[in-house]
């Protein structure tokens, strides 16, 4: 199957779905009539997700016609400068792994079980910190740690409970590329006996920097490969695989499936590898630009500003 992704654009009041080729976006709603074949498809891409049974063979379809139409010129790309990537969706919920890469967990000084008496230890991040590429990641007021994390998110595309590992894949609708920012110094408490409080150090508005877009599960055979990197003002400081992971994707699923019924439109942050600031003694500042990768997918660009500006 060749690459493609959905994605959300704004031109001025109007959020619209697009699909993704190549680094061009192409309106959706103008792919469906060009195409003739009275193709149904969701109007956006949110709902799109939330019904992904029903919608992922509709937009295979259209990638599939999409190269002979742009041929035709009965359809043409979004110019350049005429729109702004919006979020491409907005999770349901946000499960996050902690310490899911050997060398991140040396890195922060996490001591951890053998693997065989372990499982993921995972953790709810606020959906409301999401926000897309090119928009500003607010550094709040308390913190002088901020942090980053980039991350391959997995989209899940059907209801499930109780799915085993070998079956995991079959409930991902697709990929994108998340950035876990987090407050380190908001990361323990000294006021409770509970030492940690992940919840508050990284759920602050604009702390899930994700996008630029979905990218098909099936677009992409091989997840556990994919190259993730992040820089920050242009020097690169995480620069790894997914391959590090400890507990992969589907192991993933499979326990958090067992905990609960996960749905369409939740999002894994599945871990990130190391080569954060607090591995390295430096965080984040007012005006840092940060550039989050992941091979086969795309790039989100954000800049940090102070709650203060």
């Amino acid at each position: 199957m060749a690459w493609y992704a959905i994605a959300t654009y704004e031109n001025g009041a109007d959020q619209r779905p697009a699909l993704v080729l190549g680094d061009e976006l192409y309106d959706l709603a103008q792919l469906v009539a060009a195409s003739g074949a009275g193709i149904g498809v969701a109007a956006n891409v949110d709902d799109a997700i939330r019904d992904w049974d029903r919608n992922a063979g509709s937009l295979k379809t259209l990638a599939e016609l999409a190269p002979s139409l742009i041929a035709q010129g009965s359809v043409s790309a979004l110019p350049e400068n005429s729109y702004r990537l919006c979020l491409p969706f907005v999770p349901g919920r946000i499960f996050a792994t902690a310490s899911n890469y050997y060398e991140h967990a040396a890195e922060m000084g996490t001591e951890l079980a053998p693997r065989s008496e372990s499982s993921p230890y995972c953790f709810m991040k606020a959906e409301t910190s999401v926000t897309a590429t090119g928009t500003d990641v607010v550094m709040p007021k308390g913190t002088e740690k901020l942090d980053w994390e980039v991350e391959l998110g997995v989209v899940i595309g059907r209801r499930c409970k109780d799915v085993s590992v070998e079956d995991a894949y079959n409930y991902i609708a697709g990929y994108t590329v998340f950035n876990d920012i987090s407050a380190r110094d908001l990361n323990r408490r000294s006021d409770y006996p509970f030492k940690h409080d992940w919840f508050r150090g990284k759920s602050f508005d604009t702390f899930g920097p994700m996008g630029p877009w979905v990218v098909p599960r099936e677009c992409i055979l091989h997840p556990q490969r994919l190259r993730m990197q992040l820089s920050v003002n242009g020097e690169m400081m995480q620069n790894d695989t997914a391959e590090g992971m400890i507990f992969n994707i589907a192991e993933q699923i499979a326990y958090l499936s067992g905990i609960l019924t996960l749905l369409p439109g939740d999002l894994l942050a599945t871990g990130t590898p190391t080569g954060v600031g607090m591995g390295r003694g430096i965080y984040l500042k007012p005006g840092d630009q940060m550039t989050a990768t992941i091979e086969h997918i795309g790039s989100i660009h954000n800049r940090v500003v102070s709650s203060e500006k």
